[in-house]
Parts: structure tokens; sequence; C-alpha cells
């Protein structure tokens, strides 16, 4: 089993950067995925980004080239950097796991799941 805890979410203003974090804690295997997804009230949820344990990424097409992912392997921990942030960003973002080496966009491939952290931009 594996548990995951988000922080770093908050209140900012559009244009400005946020970082979060994902801390993993538990038994996992040496190939384990991460990502983060997101989910506005009344949308479904949605990818954000994914991250191999040998640090490949693959990004939506509605933050590339803003957010970047990142993993700690040795802190068993994994970043999401946000920068000029939009008030579309506006989410609750969760960071999810799977026992793979390849990244899913899809939420059902994901094993595990944190209790996710609230994102809001105001304009």
């Amino acid at each position: 089993q594996v548990q995951l805890v988000e922080s770093g979410g908050g209140l900012v203003q559009a244009g400005v950067s946020l970082r979060l974090s994902c801390a993993a804690s538990g038994r996992t295997s040496s190939s384990v995925t991460m990502a983060w997804f997101r989910q506005a009230p009344g949308k479904e949820r949605e990818f954000v980004a994914g991250i191999r344990w040998s640090g490949g990424t693959y990004y939506a097409d509605a933050v590339r080239g803003r957010f970047t992912i990142s993993r700690d392997n040795a802190k068993r921990t994994a970043y999401l950097q946000m920068t000029s942030l939009k008030p579309e960003d506006t989410a609750v973002y969760l960071c999810a796991a799977r026992e793979s080496s390849t990244i899913k966009t899809m939420s059902t491939e994901y094993d595990y799941w944190g209790q996710g952290t609230q994102v809001t931009v105001s304009s």
C-alpha cells in the first residue's frame, strides 16, 4: 500500500508561481510513475503532468510550457512547479501513482491517490 500526501496549494493572483509537493510512503515497486491531476468544480478530473521513475515527463497541452513536474526518488517526493498561473488553473490538484513505468493520462490507470490540495487563482 502506498500513501500520498500533497502540500503547497493556496490562493494566489494570476501570473504568479506556486509549487506543489507530493510525498509518498509505504511499499512501492522500483518503477513507480507519478502524476498530477486536477479537478475543478463541476468538471471531470483531468491529467496535468506525469513523470517516470527515470525522469521522463509528459504534459497536458493546457499546461505545457508553464508547469514542470519533477521528482526526488531519494525523498520519494514529486513536485509540480506552476508558473504564469491563470484563473482557469483553479482546481483541486491531486497526486497519483501507478505501479508501472509508463505514463497514462486516464485517472483509472492509477493505483494510488492523495487527498488533494486546493489551488485558487484570482484574476
